[in-house]
């Protein structure tokens, strides 16, 4: 038997923001990563400016969509991550995204229009630095091997349940 699991990881940033390009710089290992250990065949990584209408075609459909994404906060704390998961019928999100609209608008859309993925996992990382450049700053940067990480165990798991289930 043969199961199908649709996945969507969705780096939303910008390179020439330096923290803001978080969600890239991950999207960018994971592909790296992936070709020494390929992720399953219905794994799709995309980048992302947060455009609300393009980040619900990109997850659309999915049975899991990890978005990663670079997030303000004060005080901020640079490197820390926050993950927060919900399904279609979960708890409404308000997450802040460095991006204008936000990707708790993003969600918000999404849930009203019935375009939310079956499960949505949102990885925000409090970045030190969004001014013009590129680079990411040291805090944000000792962060991304792990989350990778992080975001390859999560398709794991949906793998391991979509195979039991």
């Amino acid at each position: 038997m043969t199961i199908r699991t649709r996945i969507a990881v969705i780096g939303v940033g910008n390179d020439f923001r330096r923290d803001d390009g978080t969600g890239w710089a991950v999207i960018d290992r994971l592909r790296r990563r992936a070709e020494g250990c390929p992720l399953p065949a219905d794994t799709v990584l995309a980048r992302c400016d947060g455009d609300p209408v393009r980040l619900m075609e990109l997850w659309e459909g999915t049975d899991l969509a990890v978005v990663v994404d670079a997030a303000h906060a004060h005080p901020s704390r640079p490197g820390l991550v926050h993950r927060l998961e919900l399904d279609a019928g979960g708890p409404r999100s308000h997450t802040t995204s460095s991006h204008g609209l936000g990707l708790g608008e993003a969600v918000e859309l999404a849930r009203v229009l019935g375009r939310l993925p079956r499960r949505l996992v949102v990885y925000a990382v409090e970045g030190a630095d969004s001014s013009l450049g590129t680079g990411l700053s040291e805090p944000v940067e000792a962060v991304i091997e792990p989350l990778a990480e992080d975001v390859e165990a999560e398709i794991t798991r949906q793998r391991d349940a979509a195979a039991h289930g």
